[in-house]
């Protein structure tokens, strides 16, 4: 399994072809995504799963995990790595049950230090702070502090994700605050050359890396 440190992309919202969102995956791996996440609301189910599957097989030809978004069901379904969970999504340790005891679970924790120990004692493999700055995808956000995510690194043992209006020049803020992986959308999809914008990110991180 990839170590949980790097690019973490979340797939955009809006493109039509399951075929070519997978060809946006795959750049953006090209580019040096370390994790992916299938994220997308408003889509009957065969479209969810048409879509996730076809992200699966492009992050499965590269060896990197792809975490479904909210849904344990789909990820169950799909025999994707894992799911990320949010607030009215469910307990940790059950998505664990359901989908294995090698599976990526991920917890969106906001703003709140107390969910993020929670989500650990409770078996997540991860937790994710922010946002940190003004998001287009996510403009009513709440928003974190470098502060919250420094004191999560000294208390926590799971790797953190940062997300929320993180570009490549504010990234390495995050990461010297403890995040271990950015989370990022639009600063990456939305780019007109998807691989180098991924590259751009992924470079943020020191190759090797031990923490």
């Amino acid at each position: 399994m990839t170590p949980l440190q790097g690019l973490y992309v979340i797939t955009p919202e809006g493109t039509d072809r399951p075929d070519v969102l997978a060809d946006q995956v795959g750049r953006a791996i090209a580019g040096g995504a370390r994790i992916v996440q299938y994220r997308e609301k408003g889509r009957s189910r065969q479209e969810q799963y048409d879509r996730a599957n076809a992200v699966l097989q492009i992050c499965r030809a590269a060896g990197v995990p792809l975490v479904i978004n909210d849904d344990v069901t789909l990820a169950a379904e799909l025999g994707a790595e894992g799911v990320h969970l949010g607030r009215d999504d469910g307990d940790p340790l059950a998505a664990r049950d359901r989908l294995g005891t090698d599976a990526i679970v991920g917890v969106s924790c906001y703003d709140d230090l107390a969910r993020g120990r929670a989500a650990a004692r409770r078996g997540a493999s991860y937790v994710a702070f922010g946002s940190f700055f003004p998001s287009p995808t996510k403009p009513d956000a709440v928003r974190a502090s470098r502060q919250l995510l420094a004191a999560a690194s000294r208390c926590m043992e799971v790797p953190l994700v940062a997300i929320g209006g993180i570009t490549p020049k504010n990234g390495p803020l995050l990461i010297a605050a403890g995040a271990r992986m950015l989370a990022i959308i639009s600063g990456v999809f939305a780019q007109p050359d998807v691989t180098a914008a991924a590259r751009t990110y992924a470079s943020l991180f020191p190759a090797g890396d031990p923490r």
